[in-house]
């Protein structure tokens, strides 16, 4: 595995989520997770404006092996997608902790605390 990025913190179900300014959460997928399901060819992101529920599915990723949801690491409303990914969604396998999905504007950033430290996630998926 990649060495995990200290300045994120990482969902149980392999998204990332890093903090910036205004509460503004920028959301992508691990390498752990853009590795276990291989080669990516379309990505299906969350409408503009709408408003999510952490921990709730609202994207989706599909590879050459299988369909993977994408969830919301916090509650708020959605507001940016990375249309890149969405045109070439093969860039995430190239650099998943560049390449974005979508950024959450949070309700409430103590649901960042829910999250995983870099150390707590690979001891995870480390076993």
């Amino acid at each position: 595995m990649s060495l995990l990025p200290e300045h994120l913190k990482y969902a149980l179900s392999h998204e990332w989520a890093q903090i910036e300014d205004d509460n503004i959460v920028r959301v992508g997928i691990t390498d752990f997770a853009q590795q276990e399901l291989g080669d990516l060819v379309y990505v299906e992101l969350p409408d503009l404006g709408r408003h999510v529920v952490a921990n709730e599915s609202c994207a989706t990723i599909e590879s050459v092996k299988t369909a993977s949801d994408i969830s919301s690491p916090v509650s708020g409303e959605i507001i940016a997608v990375n249309q890149a990914v969405v045109d070439d969604p093969e860039k995430i396998n190239d650099a998943a902790y560049t390449e974005w999905l979508f950024c959450v504007k949070a309700d409430d950033l103590a649901e960042l605390e829910k999250l995983l430290s870099p150390a707590a996630y690979e001891e995870m998926t480390t076993g």
